[in-house]
Parts: C-alpha cells; structure tokens; sequence
C-alpha cells in the first residue's frame, strides 16, 4: 500500500473514531458529575416568611442557594460579595435558580442598601430577602439537619445548594471535611473553587432533565 493510499485510511479512521470517542468521553463525564448526593431531604418550605419583593416567596420547583443573615446584614455584605461575584453573576440567567437569605424583621434597611450595592455586579432581580421571626430562621435551618449552628444573631457565613424538590444537597466524600452539607461565603476559595463546581454539576444535572423531557415530548 503507497502512502498516498495510507494516509486516506488513516484520516477516514480518525474521522470515523473521533465522534464516538467525544460521546464516550462526554457520556462518562455525565455519569460520573450527573447528581450531588441528597445529604437532608425534606427541607422547609418558608411559608412563615415574606419577601422583601412582591415576587412568589418558595424553594419548591426553584433551585435555591439558601443563606441565613438574620440580623446580621451589614456584617455578611462580604458573604454576599464573594457570592454574587463568583456564583449569582454566571448563573442567575439560568430559569428557576435563586439565592434566598433569611433575616429578621428588623433588618429592612440594611437589606435595601445591600441590594443597592449589588446592582454593580449584576441585576439582582434572583438576589432574594425573607424576613421572618428568629424563631422561623431556626426553624428551616433545624430542617437541613447539619452538623452546624447558628450565630446569636441567627446568622451563619454557610450558605446550602437545596434542589426543586426541596433536597439539601452537597458532597459525602469530600477530601476535606467527608460530608460537605454548605459552603463557606466568607471563605473566597471556597466559594470560586467546591461551590462554583457543585452549582455547575446541579444546574447541569436540571439542563439534561430538560432535554431528555423535551426528546421524549417529541417521540
């Protein structure tokens, strides 16, 4: 065989392996990122709280980043920082995703200067305040049975990726900690490195239910 000859079969073979090789590549990336682990099913619905907005208050059907404030708002506006810059910005266009904080009554104005501030990052509009009792802010932070505690202020610098049926979910193997259940927002690194990956696996995991349900309305 002349190498004119050999250098045809050799092209049409990387043409013929290339594609299958990118599914299978692709195929075991979905496999092995499909689905963070349910660490709490169940979580509270925050039916005892009202928005700072007249939007629908709920986690059920959305894909919420949940954090408590409490009565600590001014204090957090770090937290809030790292978040919006690293997490909201990239992902807030995505349908269904939130960010929800939980604060007390009192912190209405802190709560409206925040938001203000955050409008130089990026519209806000997913950027969502409940406020409700200390007692309500226990209540749901109680429900995703952590190995963690709130402040004196009803507030925690963790934050919690819970899904559309109301799951917390989060990592069981992590290499630093084992069960991961939040995420630090004060901590930069944290927040750019194991949140921005778990966010990503999650509204990915969402992105191919879409798709296999709009194949399947077609066949």
């Amino acid at each position: 065989m002349d190498a004119s000859k050999r250098k045809k079969y050799l092209v049409l073979g990387i043409l013929f392996m290339l594609p299958i090789t990118v599914y299978i590549f692709f195929a075991s990336g979905v496999n092995h990122f499909a689905k963070l682990p349910v660490l709490t099913p169940n979580v509270q619905e925050l039916t005892k709280f009202h928005p700072f907005t007249n939007d629908t208050l709920q986690i059920t059907n959305r894909i919420t980043i949940l954090g408590f404030f409490g009565s600590e708002v001014t204090q957090k506006k770090a937290n809030a920082f790292n978040l919006a810059h690293k997490i909201y910005k990239k992902n807030y266009r995505f349908n269904d995703f939130q960010f929800v904080f939980l604060v007390t009554d009192d912190q209405k104005p802190a709560v409206t200067a925040l938001l203000d501030e955050l409008k130089q990052i990026a519209n806000p509009e997913r950027f969502q305040f409940a406020y409700g009792s200390p007692s309500a802010i226990q209540e749901v932070f109680d429900s995703l049975k952590t190995q963690q505690s709130l402040d004196s202020g009803f507030a925690t610098n963790q934050v919690f990726i819970i899904d559309k049926e109301r799951n917390l979910r989060g990592r069981n193997d992590d290499e630093d900690v084992g069960t991961l259940y939040g995420f630090d927002a004060s901590d930069y690194a944290e927040i750019n490195n194991k949140m921005g990956d778990d966010v990503q696996v999650i509204l990915a995991e969402y992105r191919l239910e879409l798709k296999k349900y709009k194949a399947d309305r077609k066949i």
